[in-house]
């Protein structure tokens, strides 16, 4: 997601070189699944590796952290065929990020001595909650293991002579020597230009014979502190055949760095600290449980839902906090973490609703984040992409609406509604709708609140609006879908505030994605300044670099679809439920129209095809669900089952496109338990067809939702018949009040398509409220 045009290409033409390499080591995945994965526990089911490599753009990583944790790190390396890496990682600060120092050990007569070394590897292995390698010329033995802001190494050197160095580096700030270990501070970029820092404290289990800053390739003893870019501290532990360090990680100074170690760690003993890391990730992961299907299912499962933990994370440190969006001030939390790192664009659609249902405190916990955002910011306003840093404001929309009204609707309490609203209502009202670009409201916002639409260029014309971003583009029917549902979302916690005022504007505002709508086409299509549509048209790749000029990463037959919150209104807009299915079922057909090196050129997000469905982005994830609301749940089964099974597999290459730290590996969770929630901000959860005879979902506080497949198989994919809370249920959806304090849905399942369920007008789910 979000990469200029050239890198993109270069990592297709990468993918399709590296194609045979990665199915000749998909048996070495497959030989880690090999016992019956049904007897092991949650976290014996995870595979890091999967999706390690990319179909073209950004692969996943193999993380290993604890769930929604401040320490990150992963192997740094530029991908998983590269057979080296650059020292050993610290501290990621954010998703796809690189590590904020280094550590390097070297063994044997070194020579002249580089900041961070490139090692050769083998051995690796990486589970969530550990990290082991070999490292090759220096014949090291590697083991890691995480807490929450502080890590513990554990190094072997299999080579006799010494001495055994450890190289401890920054890139950009400063490292020191001390009575107590090593300190140190990395610079990170910040908002518009600015810098902070991440902080580090590490001491070792025995004292070096020798310490010194690394001055040109060599030991300087004398010299105890450096500052500037690759400054590194270097430790001698003469011919010690075992070194063990631990460290801590701080956004606020050295000396809360090393608080976080001691509150964390007591020992240098990478297996303990392991064995508790094994048992949270088991706590967590097992508030799903699954029985039934394969030991690829529940891989692929298992693996999906510990990426939906990866992000937001706790930043608390000790009851407080370093808060970028108040200009780097450190604040005290006052005993409710503060929780920071997420695009939005992404989580809204199902990891937030995800954690609704197994996580709501922590869901809280998150809200609450963002509303402290909102109120650090100088402007008031919500975030879009909430880092570390501060708010990035990528992509478009602003969709902290959704996660918020979802929470509402769901029952979540004990946050205050208004203070959020008012936030949200703000980052709607006063900012830009322009895409990546964090500014207040100007020309182009002013013709949409008029128009009711985001207006195009005209063919050939010069952007004039100096906001936009010459790559990221103007994006207006992206913009317009995105913030219509923005805008419905606003209404539904309008009326619930008693604004009617606003709860009428809002929700009539929710239909401008009608503006641009070509009837004769069937098609969101892009309108000028003075209401024409763009032409000549073509649906599939108009718009220049990832379609930006009018869409937004995928083409008009994606964003076709983008009206979650109303498809009763799309239906009524293609004419019949039968028009409506008819374009389904074209979207999973229409050829892609040129060959896959063009069309990817073009569209490299849009991977993962069936037909012009892409299921490699998060704006594809509700399509196949839509065919409930036209009197075809069949179909959804059809379709869901068959998109599961072909794109999401146990293996490198078993993720279709940018996984987006948990945005697309919701999709799958949900997908594999049977249902999914199309509509964030409505409590309704679409049916469609489990991977596993039984799933357990623990809502907390002793409450179970239990969806119970008879029958399932590969073969029986399709709902014969179904029953909720013990009544024979026809509707091809349920409401989250259905579950709220417990239930179970049981679903028949069989290899034919029962076409009479759930297939009446009246069974359809639910949509926005109208308005004419």
């Amino acid at each position: 997601m979000k990469k200029n045009m050239k890198k993109k290409l270069s990592y297709f033409l990468r993918a399709c070189v590296l194609l045979p390499a990665a199915v000749a080591l998909l048996p070495a995945c497959g030989e880690r699944m090999a016992q019956k994965s049904e007897t092991r526990s949650p976290v014996d089911c995870v595979n890091p590796y999967m999706g390690n490599i990319s179909h073209i753009l950004v692969p996943t990583y193999p993380t290993v952290h604890l769930p929604y944790s401040m320490l990150r790190v992963y192997p740094e390396r530029s991908d998983y065929t590269s057979d080296v890496m650059r020292g050993l990682p610290v501290m990621v600060t954010s998703h796809r990020g690189s590590s904020a120092f280094n550590i390097s050990p070297v063994s044997g007569e070194a020579g002249e001595l580089t900041p961070v070394v490139t090692y050769a590897y083998d051995q690796e292995e990486i589970t969530p909650y550990s990290y082991s390698v070999f490292l090759d010329e220096p014949q090291v033995d590697v083991r890691y293991a995480p807490s929450h802001r502080s890590g513990v190494y554990e190094f072997t050197f299999e080579k006799a002579d010494g001495p055994h160095l450890l190289i401890l580096n920054t890139r950009n700030g400063g490292i020191g020597i001390t009575e107590k270990g090593v300190t140190g501070y990395q610079h990170i970029s910040g908002m518009k230009g600015g810098m902070m820092s991440v902080h580090v404290f590490f001491e070792t289990e025995q004292a070096p014979l020798s310490a010194g800053i690394l001055s040109n390739g060599r030991l300087v003893p004398e010299q105890t502190e450096a500052e500037g870019r690759n400054r590194a501290v270097v430790l001698d532990f003469g011919t010690a055949k075992t070194v063990r360090l631990r460290y801590g990680v701080s956004f606020i100074d050295e000396r809360q760095a090393e608080a976080n170690l001691r509150n964390e760690i007591d020992t240098y003993d990478s297996r303990k600290v392991a064995r508790t890391g094994r048992d949270l990730w088991n706590a967590t992961l097992g508030k799903i449980r699954v029985t039934g299907g394969t030991d690829s299912d529940r891989a692929v499962f298992y693996t999906s839902l510990y990426r939906t933990c990866e992000r937001m994370i706790d930043i608390s440190e000790g009851g407080r906090y370093y808060d970028a969006f108040a200009g780097g001030e450190v604040r005290q939390d006052g005993g409710t973490p503060f929780y920071t790192d997420d695009w939005i664009w992404d989580t809204y659609r199902a990891v937030h609703p995800l954690r609704i249902l197994i996580e709501p405190e922590r869901e809280l916990d998150m809200i609450r984040s963002y509303i402290r955002m909102a109120q650090s910011s100088p402007e008031g306003w919500m975030p879009t992409f909430p880092e570390v840093t501060g708010d990035s404001h990528r992509m478009n929309g602003n969709h902290a609406v959704a996660v918020v009204w979802d929470a509402y609707v769901k029952g979540l309490r004990g946050f205050d509604l208004n203070e959020a609203y008012m936030a949200c209502k703000r980052a709607l009202t006063e900012s830009t709708l322009i895409p990546w670009v964090r500014a207040e409201a100007g020309t182009l916002d002013a013709f949409y609140s008029e128009k009711g639409y985001f207006p195009s260029l005209k063919p050939g014309e010069t952007e004039t609006v100096k906001e936009v971003n010459t790559f990221e583009k103007r994006q207006p029917v992206a913009v317009t879908t995105g913030t219509s549902f923005d805008h419905w979302c606003l209404s539904q916690i309008a009326r619930e505030l008693g604004l009617e005022d606003d709860y009428r504007y809002f929700l009539h505002a929710s239909y401008n994605y009608r503006n641009l709508y070509n009837e004769a086409t069937g098609f969101f299509h892009p309108r000028d300044c003075d209401g024409n549509f763009i032409e000549p048209f073509d649906y599939r790749f108009s718009g220049g670099a990832g379609l930006r000029d009018y869409y937004d990463e995928n083409n008009g037959w994606t964003y076709r679809w983008d009206v979650p919150h109303n498809p009763a209104d799309l239906i009524r807009l293609m004419g019949s439920s039968e028009a409506f299915v008819h374009n389904l079922d074209a979207t999973f057909r229409e050829p892609m129209g040129a060959g896959k090196s063009e069309f990817y050129h073009r569209i490299p997000d849009q991977t993962g095809n069936v037909g012009q469905f892409s299921m490699a982005n998060e704006p594809s994830m509700h399509i196949p669900y839509l065919y409930n609301y036209a009197g075809q749940p069949w179909m959804t089964q059809k379709r869901v089952r068959r998109l599961l099974e072909t794109w999401f597999r146990n293996d490198l290459m078993g993720v279709p496109g940018d996984e987006d730290g948990g945005g697309l590996s919701a999709f799958v969770v949900f997908s594999a338990m049977g249902f999914y929630p199309v509509t964030p901000g409505m409590a309704v959860y679409n049916i469609g067809s489990p991977l596993f005879g039984s799933v357990t979902l623990d809502l907390g506080h002793g409450r179970q939702f239990v969806v119970e497949a008879t029958g399932c198989s590969h073969e029986n994919k399709y709902v014969q018949s179904a029953t909720l809370n013990g009544v024979p249920w026809d509707k091809p959806w349920f409401s989250h009040d259905d579950i709220r304090d417990g239930g179970k849905l049981t679903l028949v399942m069989g290899n034919r398509p029962n076409r009479a369920w759930g297939s009446r007008a009246e069974d359809a789910p639910p949509s926005a409220e109208r308005i004419d």
